[in-house]
């Protein structure tokens, strides 16, 4: 196998299929990527036998071939190339090694055989549909900051993503709980997405399918199984394992009853938060907060460090209450409210809280609170 090509283009499309490399293998072969050179194309796979990276490449096939090589070592070779050299790679004739030149640099690479690469294979994905790059980015970001990362608990590693009922209108829905808090998010459903078996996409694979969407301007391509999950865009195909797994009945932890409505300035709530937080020690981070009438009290207090606190305006009709919450993942939400408005919806010191956006439905987030 002998191809040139471009270093840009090599190097935008290793720094993609590279991340999908464990840093450490025991498996020699999961540490290298595929490479498959014919007919004027690259074509680069890697794999870690959950999730399968595969993106394809022009490129100045002098000899067609196959060969594996060290990912992350041709990838650093490549990254400290001098920008606009054109990069040649040849492929000895025992196959055993391969040789990087560019510019006045000159590598020799450990090959090992195709034949051990491990191929995840596809099988049948039955349920097809498209997702425009906006709505998809928009669908991880409201929820990912959910996800459990606790492995015992592995059926929360993930976004559950499923067709669900809004009030008689069928929309694409996504939930993500680490029995702490709890985000939902709902967009309307795709053609073809109708029929789509409930899935829970592993958080490496929404991780990486969100650093892909940075550059994804038009619409992503979604095949799934029972389970697989295949994401396809702009020549590169994402495929991965789904967690085998029931996602508890996330209905039955947001509240009904909580008639205690709160509405505040997401910006001055978030900055006010983060102020009173940095006081705040231990893993809870715990802030309190007390509304009289409509003033908010956010206070913080540490045995260490001392003390904070912070009034701010809130239009609020409910009587006086006394909540604690996780500062982190009370901004974890909040950070996520881009309208004018925050609403917060309590029952009482001990129950759930809801946390919405005035402005924009789509998004809904359960809040456990602390005691303080």
């Amino acid at each position: 196998m002998k191809f040139s090509i471009d270093r840009a283009a090599l190097l935008r499309a290793l720094n993609h299929v590279q991340s999908v490399v464990e840093k450490r293998n025991t498996i020699p072969i999961l540490s290298n990527v595929l490479m498959r050179a014919e007919d004027g194309v690259l074509s680069m796979a890697t794999t870690d036998m959950d999730l399968e990276m595969n993106e394809a490449v022009a490129a100045e096939v002098d000899k067609p071939g196959a060969t594996t090589a060290p990912a992350h070592t041709l990838h650093d070779i490549v990254r400290k190339m001098p920008d606009g050299v054109k990069i040649e790679l040849e492929v000895s004739e025992d196959g055993h090694s391969m040789q990087v030149r560019g510019g006045r640099s000159n590598f020799r690479l450990a090959c090992l055989p195709i034949s051990d690469f491990p191929e995840l294979g596809l099988g049948d994905l039955p349920t097809t549909f498209s997702v425009p790059a906006a709505e998809l980015r928009a669908l991880i970001d409201r929820t990912k900051f959910a996800m459990s990362t606790e492995e015992t608990r592995y059926y929360l590693n993930g976004i559950y993503v499923h067709a669900a009922d809004a009030d008689g209108i069928p929309v694409l829905r996504a939930v993500a709980t680490d029995g702490h808090r709890l985000a939902r998010f709902e967009m309307p459903i795709p053609e073809g997405a109708g029929e789509m078996p409930g899935v829970i996409v592993p958080r490496k694979a929404v991780n990486e399918i969100r650093r892909l969407l940075e550059e994804a301007a038009d619409q992503i391509s979604i095949s799934l199984s029972e389970n697989k999950i295949r994401f396809a865009f702009d020549h590169i195909v994402l495929t991965s394992k789904l967690i085998d797994g029931t996602f508890p009945d996330y209905n039955r932890v947001i509240p009904v009853g909580n008639d205690k409505m709160i509405e505040v300035d997401p910006k001055v709530f978030t900055q006010a938060i983060d102020r009173v937080s940095t006081i705040s020690d231990g893993k809870s981070r715990a802030v309190k907060i007390q509304l009289n009438g409509k003033t908010m009290t956010l206070s913080a207090n540490s045995a260490e460090s001392g003390s904070a606190m912070e009034d701010i305006e809130v239009n609020s009709e409910a009587p006086n209450i006394e909540i604690g919450f996780n500062a982190k993942y009370l901004l974890d939400i909040t950070s996520q409210v881009s309208g004018d408005g925050c609403r917060m919806e309590m029952a009482d010191p001990a129950s759930p809280t809801i946390i919405q956006d005035t402005s924009d439905a789509s998004a809904l987030y359960v809040l456990m609170p602390l005691r303080v």
